[in-house]
């Protein structure tokens, strides 16, 4: 039975032929069978997750502090140069030039991506707004909570940086940023399941020396990567704490 190898609801479309590119990459690197499992939501994600059929997940951070302190992960690499940051964005139409101008029952463009969700929520604060007094619209990807901005159908969005910068300039022409989160600290993270714990070492030396190899680099391209980096016990238990802490 071949390991199986996730990766978090979140990533860009732009990113997804990279991913089987890396899981080839992976099968290769370690000699073991890898399957690459895709989830179209992370509640689905979770339950595969909470049902033990999860060995290797490129994680958000929203999900590190059950994957490490209830399954048992252990946290590899991270991308280097890419944290999470979340965008509060307007159509340029908008008379709109600061979240703190925001009224209640204002309309919300956001998706299910937890961490993004929940910072794009903490930017609002400061116009007195929260989950009891705006209309909240969940949709499926970042380019459909764009579309609500530039149709009209909503009045503001919630969108993961990345995400943002990787809509077309046509569609980022109509559209406005009203404020950017800087945490700086909060990031996915490749994490190794407790049956690939005896490849740990090998799997890290493999991933941190993929820039040093021309077809490594290529493999890091396809995913908008340049290098990873490492991520250990101690970096990964402040970050939970942060999340934690953001949560409240």
């Amino acid at each position: 039975m071949p390991y199986i190898f996730t990766v978090s609801p979140d990533f860009t479309p732009d990113h997804l032929a990279g991913w089987f590119i890396f899981n080839t990459w992976l099968q290769r690197a370690l000699r073991e069978a890898f399957h690459l499992e895709l989830y179209d939501d992370f509640q689905s994600q979770r339950e595969a997750i909470h049902a033990d059929k999860i060995d290797l997940i490129y994680a958000n951070p929203y999900d590190a502090a059950m994957l490490v302190r209830d399954k048992g992960f252990t946290p590899l690499v991270k991308p280097v140069g890419h944290s999470d940051e979340a965008i509060i964005a307007v159509s340029a139409d908008n008379g709109m030039t600061e979240v703190e101008a925001l009224q209640p029952g204002v309309r919300v463009a956001t998706t299910d991506d937890p961490d993004v969700h929940m910072m794009g929520m903490i930017m609002l604060e400061p116009a007195d707004l929260n989950a009891d007094n705006i209309h909240l619209k969940t949709c499926d990807s970042y380019v459909l909570v764009a579309k609500k901005l530039v149709r009209g159908e909503s009045d503001v969005g919630i969108f993961l940086d990345e995400a943002f910068n990787d809509l077309s300039s046509m569609v980022k022409r109509q559209l406005r940023v009203l404020v950017s989160s800087q945490i700086q600290v909060v990031h996915h993270s490749l994490m190794l399941g407790p049956k690939l714990a005896p490849h740990y070492d090998a799997l890290r030396q493999a991933l941190l020396a993929m820039p040093d190899d021309p077809k490594g680099r290529g493999v890091l391209s396809s995913l908008g990567v340049t290098r990873w980096g490492g991520v250990d016990q101690e970096e990964m238990e402040f970050m939970i704490d942060l999340m934690d802490t953001l949560m409240v």
